[in-house]
């Protein structure tokens, strides 16, 4: 799908690789090079055979193997994408528990109306907002950018404020149909501090669900930070796909969008093998 939408959509790249003065020889034999000779079926098996190999093609505009270029933007994508979800975590988990502890009161309201705010916000907004406040009014943090650690504070936060607000609402939704349960009545009747209850019982048992949505939020976040990595110049996948995209560079973009969703399958068996880790229910179904 991804290479059929590409040939439709970018049309015929010869013409913008070589210019407007080049005559039909030269277009041909422009064509025989960048492999578009045929039908799009013969293009298309051209193109999975050398997939097979690890073979994505060359850029059209750096003349570089996609596949050496995607791999030097991936390790910026996922130092993001684990930074992302720190900060999402640490903001979601807190507030989703102590909402649900606290159900119907105004810590919970304040709670939900952040989660709601962060849902409502998009990324690429509150984004510019951070740049302008921390950068040109306080001056603390860069602007955008690749180097130091401060470079992908403003980043993280613009991407896992929004995953935070999910999360958040998620956690509380799991929490507090764990809390209600008849052990953890049992267990507060024997003495156990309500800290321990919570702690141990109510947020060990919530857990799967809030997996889930982690799980699902971080395969976001590695297909889906372009407009943050496009705002802040964040020199990630998401932004070598925008800068293709404009430069009609087919290869690229393909083998980045073919790249990306493999990661993000692999990313999600991961999460499916980290269930049988924590709920020993799923784990009893495979060692039977």
């Amino acid at each position: 799908m991804i290479f059929a939408i590409m040939d439709v959509a970018a049309g015929d790249p010869v013409y913008s690789v070589a210019g407007p003065d080049a005559t039909e020889e030269e277009l041909d034999a422009l064509r025989e090079q960048m492999g578009l000779k045929g039908s799009l079926i013969e293009r298309y098996l051209r193109y999975i055979w050398g997939l097979v190999r690890g073979d994505l093609g060359t850029s059209y505009v750096s003349k570089q193997d996609v596949m050496k270029i995607y791999l030097e933007r991936l390790p910026n994508t996922l130092k993001l994408a684990f930074f992302t979800m720190i900060i999402a975590v640490g903001i979601s988990v807190p507030l989703g528990i102590i909402a649900a502890v606290h159900q119907n009161s105004w810590r919970d309201t304040i709670s939900m109306v952040l989660a709601l705010l962060g849902l409502s916000m998009p990324n690429f907004w509150l984004g510019l907002l951070l740049i302008i406040l921390f950068s040109l009014k306080l001056g603390w943090l860069p602007s955008g950018g690749y180097g130091s650690f401060s470079s992908i504070l403003m980043p993280a936060f613009c991407i896992g404020a929004g995953l935070a607000a999910f999360m958040t609402r998620t956690t509380r939704s799991s929490m507090l149909d764990v809390i209600r349960q008849d052990y953890l009545r049992m267990a507060r009747s024997k003495g156990v501090s309500e800290r321990r209850v919570i702690r141990k019982h109510a947020l060990k048992n919530a857990l799967i669900p809030i997996i889930t949505v982690f799980g699902v939020q971080f395969s976001n976040v590695l297909g889906g930070s372009v407009l943050a990595e496009t705002v802040f110049a964040w020199p990630g996948v998401g932004r070598l796909v925008v800068d293709a995209i404009e430069q009609r560079d087919i290869p690229m973009v393909t083998g980045a969008l073919v790249m990306t969703t493999l990661l993000v399958s692999v990313a999600n068996l991961i999460i499916d093998i980290v269930y049988a880790y924590v709920d020993p229910r799923i784990k009893a179904q495979y060692t039977k």
